[in-house]
């Protein structure tokens, strides 16, 4: 493809081009529009002229006949500025006027309408003017005739051809000029995308658009392409992430089921011991479902399309179900559960997903309440809600070790358990889940110190 033909390709090209043909046929269509009704006025405007000038000279005729006439017009000739006059005898000789030279055949003509014809005004003078006349015969053959000369219009039709031609250039080259900015500019931003997508395609997933201080779509586009790049390699990361973990963390349950199972065989063949087998492989089995259901529901919540329907609910209500649910656990395990609430608390999102957060929350704080050194002589699980402003804030709270502040943000990630012994049951994806379930309804998670303990708070924007 030659450089011409590439350049007849390009979007810039082609928008300079119909924004040509648009403002071209505009601009002919209005100055030719402007142009006809112009002329059209003028002429009007002659035209009455003359038959004003034919009804005054009429009058004078009624009044005083042909000399009458021959007198007046004499005295409106020398006038400045004056309309053009002429009377001939039935000869053709000039009688009175202000035109040297008429044309014989134009004297043989009258009517009703006026025609336009080339004069001489001034004897000896070489131009030639244009004008609109009437002839109108006389008594005893002799002929009039009156007329105003129009070459100042035909000077106006000149001027005005000359500019659609002066106004047809000047858009092509305000076209050519506007291409090769478009060109420059937006050609620019086009191959700058380019160059960063391949960077991208290659594997480079650093690449991100360039985005200027010029605030306009292009820009807004790249922002809204680099925050989805962005996005791409933060799930691209938590998979890597998940592969790293399933291998570690599903590894170990599976190889406890192959050993002992191994180990159950390569023993005596009693009934006793296959049992306790099956039945430890069963709660190693369901333990790795629960796993792997926790996996799935925290892909289809990050992917948006969680189970059930979205609608209006009562975080109040939730916080009060889920807290007179875990009573019973609390009580076992020694912990004060207590609850703070101010509601009604309206919140537009799923009852199920919100309701799993709370509980995962609750259970972690009950579960590792005891955990520190030395042990909380009175564990206390605290659930909070109110609304501030146009926010619903949940917090759950404890008195325990807490977290350390450098380990708050890595606790959201998938697997992570900050037990090193792993005696605790759990997959590590607890708080994963509430994150994520949270950035669901376009809220926010944070951690603080408790003193002692830890506070877990969500923030989702209140519905209106």
């Amino acid at each position: 493809m030659t450089a011409f033909g590439k350049v007849v390709r390009t979007t810039a090209f082609k928008l300079s081009a119909i924004y040509f043909v648009v403002f071209s046929v505009f601009a002919i269509a209005f100055v030719g529009w402007i142009t006809r009704e112009t002329d059209r006025f003028l002429t009007q405007q002659v035209r009455d002229t003359i038959e004003a000038e034919i009804g005054v000279l009429a009058d004078e005729g009624l009044r005083s006949g042909l000399t009458g006439i021959v007198a007046s017009i004499e005295q409106r000739s020398r006038v400045p500025g004056a309309s053009l006059y002429v009377v001939t005898d039935s000869e053709g000789r000039v009688v009175a006027g202000n035109v040297t030279e008429v044309p014989p055949a134009l004297l043989k003509l009258s009517g009703l309408e006026p025609v336009t014809v080339p004069y001489k005004r001034l004897e000896g003078e070489t131009s030639h003017h244009i004008a609109m006349v009437q002839v109108l015969p006389l008594p005893n053959g002799f002929r009039m005739l009156i007329g105003r000369d129009i070459s100042e219009i035909e000077r106006i039709r000149e001027l005005i051809g000359k500019a659609m031609i002066s106004a047809v250039v000047l858009l092509i080259f305000l076209a050519l000029v506007s291409w090769f900015f478009v060109s420059r500019r937006v050609l620019k931003r086009i191959d700058s995308v380019t160059a960063t997508s391949r960077q991208i395609m290659a594997g480079d997933l650093s690449g991100r658009l360039e985005v200027t201080p010029a605030g306009d779509e292009f820009d807004r586009l790249a922002e809204n392409l680099n925050a989805m790049l962005d996005r791409i390699v933060h799930l691209l990361h938590g998979l890597k992430d998940v592969s790293d973990n399933i291998a570690h963390d599903l590894k170990t349950p599976l190889t406890r089921l192959r050993t002992r199972v191994e180990t159950t065989l390569a023993g005596p063949a009693e009934v006793e011991a296959y049992r306790a087998a099956l039945e430890a492989t069963i709660e190693e089995s369901d333990q790795l479902i629960r796993t792997f259901n926790a996996l799935l529901m925290i892909a289809r919540v990050e992917a948006g399309s969680p189970d059930g329907a979205l609608g209006p609910l009562d975080m109040a209500q939730i916080a009060a179900d889920v807290v007179e649910f875990y009573e019973p656990v609390a009580e076992e395990a020694g912990v004060a559960l207590k609850l703070s609430v101010e509601g009604p608390l309206p919140l537009h999102g799923s009852r199920e997903l919100i309701s799993q957060a709370l509980t995962n929350l609750l259970d972690n704080a009950i579960k590792y309440v005891q955990t520190g050194e030395p042990a909380v002589e009175t564990p206390v699980v605290t659930v909070a809600a109110q609304q501030v402003e146009n926010e619903i804030v949940v917090s759950v709270s404890d008195n325990g070790p807490g977290i350390p502040e450098s380990e708050r943000l890595r606790v959201l990630q998938r697997f992570v358990r900050l037990e090193k012994s792993r005696s605790q049951p759990g997959s590590g994806l607890g708080l994963s889940l509430v994150d994520a379930v949270v950035k669901l309804h376009h809220g926010t998670v944070a951690m603080s110190d408790g003193g002692p303990g830890l506070v877990v708070t969500l923030r989702f924007p209140a519905e209106t």
